[in-house]
């Protein structure tokens, strides 16, 4: 990445483990597609339930040269899950390494199949 990773807790403390686990799945990112300019990732916790357990919220936002920006955004209020902060993470960045291939493939040549003449040309020589 051009810009270092940037990394945004909001409602939460700073956690260590947590910082080490997304800079290990931005790093899968990267090697994955090199290309990658800079990424923002906020990780937070908008709801404090005491009984049932957090739910945690991340968003990521990928930024690639010549291509719109990556947004990803897992947010708890409209699946009801991710009370696990490692599992919210890993679903983001799956989702945002989902998005990357789109951009690979979008950017890949078409390479066009064999014709059927292109094959005996090949063969009588």
């Amino acid at each position: 990445m051009q810009v270092p990773l940037q990394i945004v807790f909001e409602q939460i403390g700073h956690s260590d483990p947590i910082e080490a686990r997304i800079r290990e799945e931005a790093k899968k990112l990267e090697e994955f597609y090199g290309r990658i300019t800079s990424a923002r990732v906020v990780i937070g916790r908008p709801q404090h339930r005491h009984e049932k357990g957090d739910t945690y919220q991340v968003r990521i936002h990928i930024t690639v040269p010549g291509a719109a920006d990556i947004v990803i955004s897992r947010d708890p209020a409209v699946t009801g899950a991710h009370e696990d902060a490692y599992v919210t993470i890993h679903d983001a960045f799956k989702a945002a390494r989902r998005r990357l291939q789109d951009v690979v493939r979008e950017r890949s040549p078409k390479t066009k199949a064999p014709t059927l003449t292109t094959k005996i040309e090949e063969d009588s020589r």
